[in-house]
């Protein structure tokens, strides 16, 4: 009997090895985050993956070979993820390739180079697959802002030109009286071109900065002799700010009681301070991001020194482990010690935003993460001080301060070592008060106004001047 049940349990025997293999990994979570400066694709697994990939043309297709999976239904989300004006990705396709080998086929829009890459499990993330997809061409941001202010004021010439034009055609009709002759200025007043170019008060209104103006020279014609004005010169005529809303994308930052994102607040504050700034012709805004994706902090730097930015002013909303906390706060770069603990903690909180957001660390610029680590100056740090101290002073005329002093701590997205930088908390998101007043317009537009009159204030006591910084 004893050898019958022996015959019996040896084909079970046989087949323990398949019973204990491991089964293939699960997919938590698949996101998309489209966006202009590059496209986003998440696989979150309760393992981590290992995956090739391969760039075929004509049409452009990027192939990716995910081992150690099979074709789920959380995997065939990405399907309905990927949304007509991605301006990447085109179509995505997935199949089960091999056994356990899951094949993703992302049709692209335009020719990219793509960066795949893992994180380790990190807040409430498991582990992740990432897929970049940035430009194969990177533009030229400065070249951008300068097309963007030519085209601004090609419209205003335009429709100066044609009100002309329209007045033109009325005198020219018979039977009109001729337009009578402009009145002499009276002693005193100032014409439209000395009131564009006299000095301007420093308690000049937010919504049109009273910054240093200049009137563009006109383009010289073919063949006049004249040399063609260049594109230095165009740019040393803009005022170029760098605004940086927080987190975004894979990094929701801290959230509020009812599940407000700060990543989502410092965004619409941040666009509001770009439109209230570029009512003014000479200033242009560089947003580090304007929608909803996450810019590692050494691109943060990078992207304000590439356009040789004249400011660079983070936007957060702060947060604490019990609500009672209240009150904004505005920090500069310290080249030692924190001014304080809360400040030193702070620092540390906005540094981790890489480790959420998600970094691929074999592609980093050696060269700004050296400039991040010990190339600040004390010159910048002095500038940074005093643009913190108006940007704050006017902050408290519309809410409460938590510190009414600059704080200074190790900010690493203040680490531009030839651009004045601040960081503002506007708020504390955490507590309930305030929370509900960050989510409020009108109370982002009052935020708003005291940042810009903070600026134009600082640009009244400190001109910029002629942009011939080096960018190595």
């Amino acid at each position: 009997m004893g050898g019958l049940a022996l015959l019996l349990r040896a084909p079970q025997l046989l087949a323990a090895p398949a019973v204990t293999a491991s089964a293939p990994a699960s997919i938590v979570a698949v996101r998309v985050w489209p966006a202009a400066d590059y496209t986003r694709v998440t696989l979150e697994s309760d393992r981590p993956l290992v995956a090739r990939h391969s760039l075929i043309a004509n049409p452009d297709r990027l192939v990716i070979d995910v081992d150690d999976l099979e074709l789920s239904l959380g995997l065939r989300e990405l399907l309905g993820k990927v949304k007509p004006d991605d301006p990447y990705i085109a179509g995505v396709r997935v199949g089960q390739n091999q056994p356990r080998v899951v094949r993703i086929v992302l049709d692209l829009k335009q020719a990219v180079a793509p960066q795949i890459f893992t994180i380790a499990p990190v807040a409430a993330y498991r582990h992740r697959l990432v897929f970049d997809l940035h430009p194969a061409q990177e533009p030229d941001p400065l070249l951008a802002l300068i097309r963007e202010k030519e085209a601004t004021a090609s419209g205003a010439a335009q429709s100066v030109q044609d009100a002309l034009g329209e007045l033109i055609g009325r005198l020219e009709k018979p039977g009109k009286p001729e337009s009578p002759k402009p009145e002499a200025p009276k002693p005193g007043a100032a014409t439209s071109s000395t009131a564009a170019s006299s000095p301007t008060s420093t308690t000049a209104a937010a919504s049109a900065p009273a910054l240093p103006a200049s009137t563009p020279a006109p383009s010289p014609k073919p063949g006049s002799g004249v040399p063609p004005i260049t594109v230095q010169q165009k740019l040393d005529r803009l005022i170029v700010i760098a605004i940086d809303p927080g987190h975004g994308g894979e990094d929701p930052g801290a959230s509020g009681p009812s599940g407000l994102r700060e990543k989502d607040v410092v965004l619409a504050i941040g666009l509001k301070l770009r439109e209230a700034l570029q009512s003014n012709a000479n200033i242009r805004v560089m947003m580090t991001r304007d929608a909803d994706f996450f810019v590692p902090l050494h691109e943060r730097v990078n992207k304000a020194r590439r356009v040789q930015a004249d400011l660079f002013v983070s936007i957060h909303a702060d947060a604490f482990f019990t609500p009672q906390a209240r009150g904004a706060s505005v920090f500069a770069l310290s080249d030692g010690a924190a001014s304080s603990q809360a400040a030193r903690w702070m620092a540390d909180r906005e540094n981790a935003a890489d480790l959420i957001g998600g970094v691929n660390v074999s592609v980093k610029d050696k060269a700004v993460l050296r400039a991040m680590l010990d190339m600040s100056t004390t010159a910048q740090i002095k500038d940074s001080l005093k643009l913190g101290s108006e940007v704050l002073g006017q902050i408290g005329q519309v809410g409460n301060l938590h510190k009414r002093r600059v704080e200074q701590a190790g900010f690493a997205v203040l680490k531009a070592p030839d651009v004045p930088s601040i960081l503002v908390e506007t708020a504390f998101i955490s507590n309930p008060d305030e929370e509900a007043k960050l989510r409020d317009p009108d109370y982002q537009r009052k935020l708003v106004d005291a940042i810009a009159t903070g600026i134009a204030r600082y640009f009244a006591k400190n001109p910029p001047l002629a942009r011939h910084r080096s960018m190595s």
